[in-house]
């Protein structure tokens, strides 16, 4: 099974991870929960960033891991991926994950709803994360929500 086009744009406001992030496994990890060719931007930000972007957008006055900006579902999938340093990195430690697994999971999680997919009632969390489940299984990740 061949994996759909990728044109990635990698940006690293916050560089803290910059290692852990190289630009080939960010399109792997991204291109193997894609249905469609996409364009996706992911930028790696710090917390005021990441806070100022979801308050001014989802009306939230926090910082969260990741944010996605859907600009297109077909025939391209069209994205950015807004992904903050500290909390991944603070959310993988309270969870004692591997903070590149986080990191794949977290880009994976905001193609998906880059497409479309969501997590607003039961049934679509459901659904989500059971395709979560599978991408991350497939590149050799534990299931991240086998634990709960």
């Amino acid at each position: 099974m061949s994996l759909p086009e990728l044109s990635l744009s990698l940006q690293f406001a916050d560089p803290r991870h910059k290692a852990l992030l190289p630009r080939h496994k960010v399109a792997r990890w991204i291109r193997s929960a894609l249905e469609l060719p996409g364009e996706i931007t992911v930028r790696i930000v710090d917390a005021e960033e990441g806070q100022q972007l979801n308050r001014e957008f989802r009306s939230k006055d926090y910082a969260t891991n990741v944010l996605t900006f859907d600009y297109s579902h077909e025939p391209v999938v069209t994205a950015d991926l807004v992904i903050c340093a500290e909390v991944v990195e603070r959310e993988a430690k309270e969870a004692g994950l591997d903070l590149a697994a986080h990191y794949a999971h977290m880009l994976m999680h905001g193609t998906l709803h880059a497409q479309g997919y969501d997590h607003e009632d039961d049934d679509e969390a459901a659904c989500m994360e059971a395709r979560e489940s599978e991408l991350m299984q497939t590149l050799g990740f534990a299931d991240p929500y086998a634990a709960r």
